[in-house]
């Protein structure tokens, strides 16, 4: 017959009834561990296309940002080439009212200033044209990019979406009663569990003793440790990996169950 407890009986639990509990709670979070398993790198996957996808339309909107400011350049380079020759038509008429030479090679000095700022001008603009050129083609190269990675992304949420939907309710079950069965563990030992199972591998923080060694690391345990282990009078850890130790049967005599 299963026994049942409640969290009112916590200050009546014995050791035995804490490590079967601990014992228990492994067993259930270690398959909500193969649940998601099942799922694969597909999380990681989605989240990583979701970022991909993020920053890329980032960098389509500063594309546009920054080719829209180079056709504004460009337009100012084509606006300042026009005021340059006008002014070299200005001054030329004025060459021919001068009245000395100074007067004169004053004005063929602004015309030759405006000569090099046309020149100049148009030296940007071809600058500013290949670099549009080169942002366009990003532009393009990024759209590409983007339509692959939403089609990706949403591939990769259907897939998910499936394998969530066929492990959906078991998943809920399992969550549901690792809680309960937390509920019944006390705070200190919980914490414990958590901190052990986090650093472990595969996620085992309760181990049992197998072929005289620790089911987690595989380190030899001494004879009378495994005696104060079947013993269940106190909680022990592995001191090797740090992992609960308990024996093979620590729950054969009684299925631990926690109260509705």
């Amino acid at each position: 017959m299963n026994k049942q407890y409640s969290r009112q009986e916590e200050k009546d639990i014995s050791i035995e009834e804490k490590l079967r509990a601990l014992h228990e709670l492994q067993s259930v979070v270690s398959e909500v561990d193969k649940i998601k398993t099942l799922r694969g790198e597909l999380p990681l996957e989605v989240q990583d296309l979701e970022d991909d996808i993020a920053g890329l339309k980032t960098r389509l909107t500063n594309l546009d940002d920054e080719i829209k400011n180079l056709d504004t350049a460009i337009n100012n380079k084509k606006i300042a080439i026009k005021d340059s020759q006008a002014l070299i038509v200005k001054y030329t008429e004025q060459q021919n009212n001068v009245r000395n030479n100074r007067e004169f090679d004053s004005l063929s000095k602004e015309i030759e200033f405006q000569n090099l700022e046309i020149e100049l001008s148009e030296k940007r603009i071809k600058e500013f044209t290949v670099e549009m050129s080169e942002k366009k083609e990003a532009v393009t190269t990024s759209k590409v990019q983007l339509t692959e990675r939403e089609e990706d992304l949403e591939r990769k949420k259907t897939e998910l979406s499936e394998i969530t939907a066929e492990t959906k309710i078991e998943e809920e079950k399992l969550k549901s009663k690792s809680e309960k069965i937390e509920s019944f563990v006390e705070t200190r030992l919980l914490q414990a569990f958590k901190r052990i199972r986090k650093n472990a591998r595969n996620g085992l923080a309760v181990v049992t003793i197998q072929r005289d060694a620790c089911g987690g690391c595989f380190n030899k345990i001494p004879p009378q440790r495994q005696m104060d282990i079947a013993s269940r009078k106190k909680i022990i850890v592995c001191e090797y990996c740090g992992r609960i130790l308990v024996d093979e049967k620590i729950n054969v005599v009684e299925d631990f169950d926690v109260a509705e």
